[in-house]
């Protein structure tokens, strides 16, 4: 099958602006006979459609952002919605939030209905199928396209497009030396399968922090939850065991949520017995008993900071360059680990 042509591609391949390309596709007297040959000829081989999308983009302005999002469990992505809405509103644009449920299809699903002109440009935080298929095909298509793009908290490098992350191999290094300087020697981790990249980014944070303390990485105790299966009984599995870890730290507040449950159910002194900290400082980490300590990540003004990308690039205020935006995190200490 012969890959999919774009007046990117042609122009590229041609050394000549889209606006010619165009011009030349219309038959337009303003280009040369010979290159407007040239380029039909090469448009008619890749089989070239112009793409319905663009054209209706660059006819009109809906002043609508749509914001597509993994899950709303999490308190995390409430905060960035919230943030989002925030600067949109100011900036007198709306916000259209669809769900991807972890699921691929739903994101491409979600993708295809809002660019059919509903919005002027999207933020994603891309679903864990999508990161664990490797196919980022849906995302090419905006991009070859010159579709406003930012993606937040769960990005893929190679995309080029504005992006806004929060530190989280530096959040993670935190939490552990919190839990080491608290006294803590057997630290588990309980994390995401690899190919989620907040999970792997976040382990390689603990892994830096006890190798930096001279603490030998144990394998045992880091703990890779599948999502699909049942969270309880796999972090039951955590605590349930001959030697059990003296901290462990989560790398998302439903995690160390379940975890403090799990050893409060098993008579466990927190955190006397074992410290817990979560990813997220949320309701959920507020209201369990004790307080759960947590890695802040600051929600809102990674929606703000994603919302002030993706306006300026719809705006063509941005900078040519695509931006990588970097947000630091901080511990909220609370009972979970207080000795």
């Amino acid at each position: 099958m012969k890959p999919r042509i774009t007046l990117k591609k042609i122009a590229k391949e041609f050394g000549v602006s889209i606006s010619t390309v165009s011009k030349a596709l219309k038959d337009s007297h303003e280009i040369s006979e010979e290159v407007r040959e040239r380029i039909q000829a090469f448009a008619d081989f890749y089989n070239y459609k112009p793409n319905s999308l663009a054209l209706q983009l660059r006819n009109q302005k809906t002043s609508v952002i749509g914001v597509v999002i993994p899950e709303i469990v999490h308190h995390f992505f409430s905060t960035v919605i919230d943030g989002i809405e925030q600067y949109a509103n100011e900036k007198g644009y709306n916000v259209m939030v669809c769900l991807s449920n972890e699921s691929y299809q739903k994101e491409v699903s979600n993708i295809s209905v809002l660019t059919r002109g509903s919005v002027d440009g999207l933020i994603i935080s891309i679903s864990r199928e999508t990161q664990e298929n490797e196919n980022y095909q849906h995302f090419d298509a905006l991009l070859n396209d010159d579709f406003p793009l930012v993606l937040f908290d769960r990005i893929h490098d190679k995309l080029q497009c504005d992006k806004v992350i929060i530190d989280d191999v530096g959040g993670a290094y935190k939490a552990a030396n919190h839990l080491i300087d608290i006294g803590s020697k057997r630290i588990a981790l309980i994390t995401t399968q690899d190919y989620v990249t907040v999970g792997s980014l976040r382990k390689e944070g603990y892994i830096k922090s006890l190798k930096n303390h001279g603490i030998a990485i144990d394998e045992s105790l880091i703990y890779k939850i599948d999502d699909n299966q049942n969270l309880y009984e796999q972090i039951e599995k955590v605590i349930n065991v001959q030697n059990p870890p003296d901290a462990i730290l989560a790398v998302n507040e439903i995690y160390a949520a379940n975890a403090l449950k799990i050893a409060k159910e098993r008579g466990l002194t927190i955190p006397d017995d074992i410290a817990i900290i979560g990813f997220t400082s949320g309701l959920i980490s507020e209201f369990t008993s004790p307080p759960l300590t947590s890695v802040v990540q600051h929600g809102y003004l990674m929606g703000k900071q994603a919302a002030e990308l993706l306006i300026n690039r719809i705006e063509n205020t941005a900078p040519k360059e695509f931006q990588k935006e970097v947000i630091s995190t901080n511990l909220k200490i609370r009972k979970s680990t207080k000795r």
